[in-house]
């Protein structure tokens, strides 16, 4: 089935998030995958578990037999990244600690999750996917 993909960045991440939960009925499942931004000098993502992780994830998503939603939310660079005071990190929402995270948001709320260390894990995702 169709694996319908939205991006966001912090700047516009609001307005992309209401579009995303807009999206689809209230069974189709929906993501929200926070992950690093491409460093521009190499146009390669500077997070190695995102790099890993982000192909398994898609492929995953795009198998399902139901129609998905994944928004993908961009952290920024390194250093925006490794900031405390990140908004992402302080948001009460999601709670990151670090990228590649993974959620499964239902009811408007985190319903589960996979973070870096098992984000690229396949089994997971495929659990993740299922969890009604």
């Amino acid at each position: 089935m169709p694996l319908k993909t939205f991006d966001a960045t912090v700047a516009n991440f609001e307005s992309a998030f209401e579009k995303f939960k807009a999206e689809g009925s209230k069974d189709e499942p929906k993501f929200l995958l926070f992950l690093a931004d491409n460093d521009p000098s190499t146009n390669l993502s500077w997070c190695s578990d995102c790099v890993r992780a982000e192909p398994v994830i898609n492929e995953k998503l795009s198998a399902s037999t139901k129609n998905v939603a994944l928004l993908r939310a961009y952290v920024g660079d390194r250093p925006t990244w490794r900031t405390p005071s990140h908004p992402w990190r302080i948001d009460p929402r999601f709670k990151l600690t670090g990228v590649p995270t993974l959620i499964r948001w239902e009811n408007d709320d985190a319903a589960g999750r996979l973070e870096d260390h098992e984000a690229h894990i396949g089994n997971k995702i495929d659990a993740l996917l299922a969890s009604d």
